[in-house]
Parts: C-alpha cells; structure tokens; sequence
C-alpha cells in the first residue's frame, strides 16, 4: 500500500482517546484511523510503570498489525510514563504524544500580551503527576513558570461510566473535591493533561473559572491532533486524495455503555465501526 494512503493509529486505555479521534476526525477528513481503546483494562494512570510500559506496548503492536504510517499515543499517562520507551523499542514508527503540545500550548498562553501570567495548572492521572512530564517539559521551555499540579483519578472511571453530562452532580461533586485548592489561583491556563477529562470539561471550567473566571482550559487530543497534521505534512505522509477517510475502533472489552458513550460523543453511530479484540495476544 501506497505510504500516504495507510492509516493513522490512536491508542488509549480507554474512552479518552476518542477526544482526539474526534479532532483528527474534523482536521484530517482524508485519513482513514484505526483507534484501539483499552476499555478492559482501564485505567492505566493507578499502575505501576512497567505495567503501563507492557500495555502500551501491546498497544502499539496491535495497530503495527493494521499497517499504520504513524501513532499518536492520546493517553496522558502513556505519554508520560513510557514514550520514550516505546520511541527506542519502535524506531521505525513515527509516535507522537500528547505531553509536548499541550505544554508548548500552555506556555503560550502564559506568555502572551494580553495575559502575562505565568501560573499553569496541570490534572491528570496519578502515574502521570507523579512522572512529572509536564512540569519537566514546561520547565524546559520557560523555567519562570509556577506550575500546579494535581492527580484526579476519579475522573476516569465517572467517564468510563457515562458520567460526562454537564449536569451531572456525581462528576460536579468530584471535580470540586480536586480543583477547589486551583479557584483562587488565578492560573492562565490549566491542562486537561488526561484525554478522559476534556469529555467533562464543561465541568471542569464551570468549577475552575465560574463566571468570572479567565484560565484557559487546554485539551491535550486537540493540541496533539494538530500535531498529527503537522508531522503527516511534514514526512510527506498526509493522504491529500480527497476521499474521504474511514474510521475503525477496536477495544478490548465490550462495556455495555460504549456503543453509546462514543457515538453520543462523537455525533454519529459507532455500532459498525466498534470491533473487539485479544489484546494480550500482541
């Protein structure tokens, strides 16, 4: 097969990766996208290391299997925890993740005229806060910016679990229990550094900001499906034939809400395109 008409791979434990399946879905309409969600061993975030480093890389053969040109790792904990891991072990696949946009994001907010604030809050899995990835990676753009930081495990399973409506009092309850230490910060931006979280984050802003509030919330699968465009164009790998692209999603165990959940989400019937596999075979 011709190496720009192969398809793009997403991986995640679970849900959360369809956050950014949803953005490349919008942005890259020519892409045909295979997304395996890891939906029988979700989370990843409460693991330990090398756990999470054998999952993803099981992850990562089984879309290898489907002859895909690149991978974007959507899982914050992954990308965190085992990119460079997975970067040694798969050179020959370009991998992206979602730590470095997201963060080169959040400094720009920080910077920028209108704001000149350099306070930058971070939520995510407990493996991903205590890795440090995203301070270490802001640090290494611009050492002058406060960053706060904060595990929300709970997150995770309310989404797993068809918590995400902005109604929704179990996830509102949660979501001031973690961030009620952020309100009064007065951060710039805060990163959604869990692709599960952006799927709350109404949520989310309404605790954080209020009505008055100005921190500007950052989803790591936006931030990281640009960058998939980007790299595509870059290695001359971007399917520019005008079709339009086709999307299939494997998980490993089939949850009974999410058929529902995923095509809720990303506004169309997922029930043909939803396959279940083996993980442990790869």
């Amino acid at each position: 097969m011709i190496n720009n008409m192969r398809p793009v791979g997403i991986f995640d434990s679970g849900l959360g990766g369809l956050c950014a399946v949803k953005e490349a879905v919008k942005i890259l309409p020519g892409e045909d996208i295979v997304y395996f969600g890891d939906t029988g061993r979700v989370p990843y975030g409460s693991r330990s290391y090398d756990i999470i480093k054998k999952y993803a890389r099981q992850d990562m053969n089984f879309l290898i299997s489907k002859n895909v040109k690149m991978i974007l790792i959507s899982c914050g904990t992954v990308s965190s925890v085992a990119i460079d891991y997975l970067r040694e072990m798969f050179q020959d696949m370009p991998i992206i993740g979602v730590v470095e946009t997201a963060c080169e994001k959040a400094v720009a907010i920080s910077i920028a005229k209108e704001r000149q604030n350099k306070k930058i809050g971070i939520i995510a899995t407990e493996a991903t806060i205590s890795k440090g990835m995203y301070k270490k990676y802001i640090a290494g753009i611009d050492p002058g910016c406060e960053v706060y930081s904060k595990a929300c495990p709970l997150f995770v399973p309310l989404v797993e679990n068809g918590h995400i409506n902005d109604g929704d009092m179990i996830t509102k309850l949660t979501a001031e229990y973690y961030l009620n230490e952020f309100k009064d910060l007065n951060l710039s931006s805060l990163i959604l550094g869990c692709t599960h979280y952006p799927m709350i984050k109404n949520i989310i802003n309404d605790v954080i900001n209020g009505k008055n509030g100005k921190t500007e919330l950052i989803d790591v699968g936006l931030e990281a499906a640009y960058k998939l465009k980007h790299e595509l164009t870059e290695r001359n790998l971007l399917n520019d034939t005008g079709r339009k692209g086709r999307l299939d999603i494997y998980i490993s165990d089939e949850g009974l809400n999410f058929k529902n959940i995923s095509s809720g989400f990303l506004g169309f019937d997922t029930s043909s395109s939803v396959g279940k596999i083996d993980i442990e075979k790869y």
